[in-house]
C-alpha cells in the first residue's frame, strides 16, 4: 500500500489535536519528537501507535522499533508501506 504523506500528516494533526499546525507545516523528513522536531512527546507516541492500527491496520509491538518508525513522516510512511 502506497501511503499519501499529506493524508498521514492530516491524520496526525487531527488525532493528536495539533490545531496550530497544518500539513504544509510538517516536512516529510522533519523530526517528530524533541526540541528539533515538531515537539511530540511519549503520550503522542502512544496515540501514533493507535493511529497506525486504526487507519492502516498495522501493529507496532516492539517499543524499540517505535523510535525509528516515528522519527519522521517518511519513516512512518515507509513502515506502513512495508507492513500493510
Amino acid at each position: 500500500m502506497l501511503v499519501n504523506r499529506e493524508e498521514l500528516k492530516k491524520q496526525i494533526i487531527e488525532e493528536l489535536n495539533l490545531e496550530e499546525l497544518t500539513a504544509t507545516d510538517i516536512a516529510d523528513d522533519a523530526l517528530l519528537f524533541g526540541d528539533d522536531g515538531i515537539g511530540l512527546d511519549s503520550i503522542d507516541a502512544l496515540e501514533l501507535i493507535v493511529l497506525l492500527e486504526k487507519f492502516y491496520g498495522v501493529e507496532l509491538t516492539n517499543p524499540e522499533e517505535g523510535k525509528e518508525v516515528f522519527e519522521s513522516i517518511s519513516t512512518m510512511a515507509n513502515y506502513i508501506e512495508k507492513n500493510s
